[in-house]
């Protein structure tokens, strides 16, 4: 007969992101989705006695059933936080409560792969959401006794000021969690019923960044590898918001990471630390700037300089320069497409025989979710698209669900865009010819739009029509099914 799991035994698999399922006089029944983490095996069999059985289990049903526990059990009154924090202290006992609970929202959120965490007070709840492969998903949310102190708490973690509560904040901060280090970001946000807090939770310093595993064609992969082999020149890397730029530029700073190179990155903030890398963070309180670094930097002999986003004319200039007296420069910009980019650097004042001169490739990209593999199906009725787009009849793909996923679709793969600054662009660019003008002739050398590799994916199974149309704009792009 099964026995009622006990408290200890519960704290113990929240910690290590195991589920307890079941115990009785001899053996206790634990499921985890991949090897057994370091400490588990003995710390189970030290609090129970007993023999621990493992059942391996998908990890998407793990985090579902993880996620379920979570809601029913509220927070223990009493708790101890296993935060530790490098600038405040998280061990105040009067605050117990609200420190348990965002520790367990915080480790949820890390297993279940979350990029932000959304604080949110309403009227009558206040209510937490986390962004899962770019969907925004509800988790559990706070007693109500405990809702009023959840920012006041998080704003201590991030440094901010605790009695501004009309002014937006933001801030970083670095934690331990179950003994592994985490950086997020966290921004502040006065609104009707009191503030609200999002947490960006930044890529580890661990991550491996390979080129290979960014999900680009191989012919891309080509591309940004020859781009990258300049010894100066400018690659732009454009998309919106949470669309996998900072990894993007953050492999190819990897690719170039030796001892023979200088390389100096100037961010706001420095989301990814890396060893043999100069990071330089701007700081407008002491005036900072991306251009007062970018001048410093030029004088630091570099070999290679990062530019977390290129957001003002002066900063453009900088770049522009540096990347004609060799140096190679790589950089972001917020613009939808390749030939977008080309406009946004005209508008900022910079001349067309200076980008012709520079620029070396432009890369947009999109993240899609992918289908599982799993439940996928091909669907019966096949699309048709216009022939310069599609030129064959596309076999779509869907997934209804299953324990391997959460409603069809577990993980993200990159969609990408190349415009290789050929002769041929170069000349498009001296003449100062118009966006469409520029696009055609990319065309005619084989370039790729998002959307033409986003159904290339489409095609394979790897993800669906709807998801393609989710996040790529079909009406710019001239995408109209039949």
């Amino acid at each position: 007969m099964d026995e009622v799991i006990s408290e200890e035994v519960q704290t113990l698999c929240q910690r290590y992101q195991v589920l307890a399922l079941s115990e009785n006089h001899t053996t206790l029944t634990v499921a985890l989705s991949e090897e057994a983490p370091q400490g588990l095996l003995a710390a189970l069999r030290f609090a129970t006695g007993k023999r621990i059985h493992l059942e391996q289990w998908p990890a998407a049903r793990l985090e579902l059933a993880l996620h379920q526990r979570q809601r029913q059990v509220e927070p223990p009154a009493q708790a101890t936080a296993e935060y530790q924090l490098d600038t405040a202290s998280l061990d105040d006992d009067s605050d117990a409560p609200v420190v348990q609970f965002i520790n367990q929202t915080l480790r949820i959120a890390i297993h279940r792969r979350a990029s932000d965490v959304h604080f949110e007070p309403y009227q009558q709840r206040f209510r937490v959401r986390l962004r899962i492969d770019g969907v925004l998903q509800a988790s559990a949310s706070p007693p109500p006794e405990l809702a009023t102190r959840l920012s006041t708490r998080l704003k201590i973690m991030g440094q901010l000021d605790i009695a501004e509560r009309r002014l937006p904040q933001d801030g970083q901060f670095s934690l331990w969690l179950d003994n592994a280090r985490y950086s997020m970001r966290i921004a502040t946000l006065p609104t009707l019923h009191g503030e609200k807090v999002v947490l960006r939770i930044l890529p580890s310093e661990r991550q491996e960044l390979p080129l290979d595993r960014l999900g680009m064609s191989q012919a891309a992969l080509a591309c940004y590898t020859a781009a990258l082999a300049n010894p100066q020149g400018m690659i732009l890397v454009t998309g919106p918001t949470g669309s996998g730029k900072t990894i993007t530029l953050y492999s190819g700073l990897r690719q170039l990471n030796d001892t023979q190179s200088n390389l100096c990155s100037v961010e706001d903030p420095i989301e990814i630390p890396l060893f043999g890398v100069n990071q330089t963070q701007v700081n407008i309180k002491t005036e900072l700037s991306f251009s007062r670094v970018l001048r410093a930097l030029l004088r630091q002999d570099p070999d290679v300089i990062m530019i977390g986003e290129i957001r003002d004319r002066e900063t453009a200039e900088i770049a522009v320069k540096a990347a004609q007296t060799g140096h190679l420069v790589l950089s972001t910009l917020h613009t939808n497409s390749t030939g977008e980019t080309l406009t946004r650097l005209t508008h900022m004042g910079i001349p067309g025989y200076l980008i012709a001169a520079c620029l070396k490739l432009v890369i947009a990209q999109r993240l899609v979710r992918r289908l599982c593999e799993h439940c996928r199906y091909p669907l019966n009725q096949p699309v048709h698209f216009p022939a310069n787009l599609w030129p064959e009849p596309l076999t779509a793909w869907q997934a209804n669900g299953c324990e391997h996923c959460f409603g069809g679709y577990y993980g993200r793969i990159g969609v990408y865009e190349l415009l290789t600054i050929t002769p041929e662009v170069q000349t498009g660019l001296l003449e100062n010819t118009s966006p469409r003008q520029l696009a055609d002739i990319a065309c005619l050398q084989g370039h790729i739009t998002l959307l033409q590799a986003g159904l290339a994916l489409v095609a394979k199974g790897v993800t669906s029509l709807e998801e393609l149309y989710r996040v790529v704009d079909i009406t710019t792009e001239g995408g109209e099914q039949s």
